[in-house]
């Protein structure tokens, strides 16, 4: 039984957007460090954005380079759940996308074996 559920893949033009919707009925998201991952054929799985809320209710996200002023990742605490915008595209970020989520501390640089749940996938692709 999947844990996260993810939605809004689908297949794009470069330079177009996507919203990807990762939701849980599990455990609530407050204080959860929840991320997204994406993989490409042959390539290993790589954190794409993360982000938790802190003790003080403010969000805290987190960004690999390759997507830093074209994603953003926030999350809604009343729906339990997190998203990813996705904007101006590039052939490169075409790949399965996964949610994850761990109970701890929430870094981009966290391997995915760090992670205790995950979704199914949802597939982006971005054509020239």
């Amino acid at each position: 039984r999947d844990q996260l559920v993810e939605s809004g893949g689908g297949s794009v033009r470069a330079g177009g957007s996507l919203r990807l919707s990762c939701k849980t009925s599990e455990f609530t998201i407050s204080g959860t460090c929840m991320a997204w991952f994406r993989q490409a054929p042959g390539k290993e799985r790589e954190a794409v954005a993360s982000i938790y809320t802190d003790y003080y209710g403010g969000d805290n996200a987190f960004y690999t380079d390759s997507v830093t002023g074209r994603f953003t990742i926030s999350q809604d605490l009343a729906k339990n759940t997190v998203y990813l915008q996705m904007d101006t595209l590039k052939p490169d970020d075409t790949g399965m996308y996964f949610c994850a989520a761990r109970f701890g501390g929430c870094s981009i640089n966290l391997k995915p074996d760090a992670y205790n749940y995950w979704g199914q996938g949802t597939q982006v692709t971005v054509s020239p």
